[in-house]
């Protein structure tokens, strides 16, 4: 029997297959201000990111967000931008096309079709979605790129999920990961890329494990996103050996006036360097692939923090991104 139609399969000798989508946070088109104000309007617009009231988003974003913030973001994205676009993009295509090749290695060629979505902006998760059920795929294991789960990003992840699979007549099996802020092999991958650093570099005077900011009142609700990346921090320092005075984490990214996690990743820095710490190594766990927050906030701006408070060394740890480490840890997770 053929079956036809949106969202629906024609009758072909190829049996049913499971895919992978991965899925990362998301970028706009290109670093100007248009392409940031279409970004900027679907990121503001999720009710699991601002949660507020709808008609004071109306007027809190449109009236003082929207108007002004994509000009300044705009010059940001440019100081970052590469030939292939967008860093966390041009990344994110890379660990698709590996993850890609470990699965045709392991399954068999076009077996298990991989694909990558973002939350906002392109290639938008409906493509991804599409683009696995036009390869016959009728189950569907879903890895949100965010090690530690919160509600502003996995949770995120599975309403957008949800919500495009509404218009399916013909519901495909789904299987969600979460998070994975504990898995072995992702803690292995962070202590090796420290250890690299170590071997190359020294021990510097203090690790910083920098993760993205949400407010306070998410993790006084429920969400146990401050929780798991302590987690992630102690086991990183437990495999490394590493003191509680050698590594301590912090929060950065905060955005308007409420009071977000802390500590502050910008305050801590003034804080340590002016009471005398003069080398520190920062790395970010909770990214997955380096974007505008890691190269730009962390590269850049917090080093000057850093350095004009009296630091004198201030090195940043890459993010795991296509590294053969990374790869076999999402493998793992999705060959369960």
């Amino acid at each position: 029997m053929a079956f036809k139609g949106q969202n629906t399969y024609e009758h072909n000798n190829n049996s049913p297959k499971k895919g992978v989508l991965l899925v990362n946070l998301g970028t706009p088109d290109a670093p100007d201000a248009p392409s940031l104000r279409r970004y900027l309007r679907e990121f503001l617009s999720d009710p699991r990111v601002v949660e507020i009231p709808r008609l004071a988003w109306l007027i809190i974003p449109h009236g003082f967000i929207l108007p002004f913030r994509p000009k300044q973001s705009a010059k940001l994205y440019q100081s970052v931008w590469t030939e292939q676009g967008s860093p966390l993009l041009a990344i994110g295509k890379q660990q698709q096309q590996a993850l890609q090749q470990k699965c045709d290695q392991h399954y068999g060629v076009d077996n298990v079709p991989v694909a990558i979505g973002m939350r906002y902006g392109n290639p938008s998760m409906k493509s991804a979605i599409a683009q696995l059920t036009a390869k016959n795929v009728r189950d569907i294991t879903i890895l949100p790129l965010y090690p530690q789960y919160s509600g502003t990003t996995s949770g995120s992840t599975f309403d957008a999920v949800a919500k495009e699979l509404m218009t399916f007549r013909w519901v495909p099996s789904i299987k969600f990961i979460n998070g994975y802020h504990t898995n072995a092999l992702y803690i292995q991958a962070i202590a090796k890329s420290i250890a690299d650093y170590i071997e190359k570099n020294g021990l510097p005077d203090k690790f910083i494990f920098s993760y993205h900011g949400i407010p306070q009142r998410n993790l006084e609700q429920g969400d146990p996103y401050y929780c798991f990346c302590m987690q992630s921090t102690k086991l990183v320092a437990q495999q490394l050996e590493l003191s509680a005075e050698q590594a301590m984490t912090t929060f950065q990214s905060r955005f308007g006036k409420a009071t977000w996690l802390q500590p502050y990743t910008d305050a801590t820095l003034k804080s340590l360097a002016s009471n005398g710490t003069k080398r520190v190594a920062i790395i970010c766990p909770g990214f997955s692939a380096d974007c505008l927050e890691t190269l730009e906030e962390i590269m850049e701006e917090n080093k000057e923090y850093f350095m004009e408070s009296g630091g004198e060394s201030y090195d940043y740890i890459p993010c795991l991104n296509s590294s053969e480490e990374h790869i076999d840890m999402m493998f793992s997770l999705i060959d369960k």
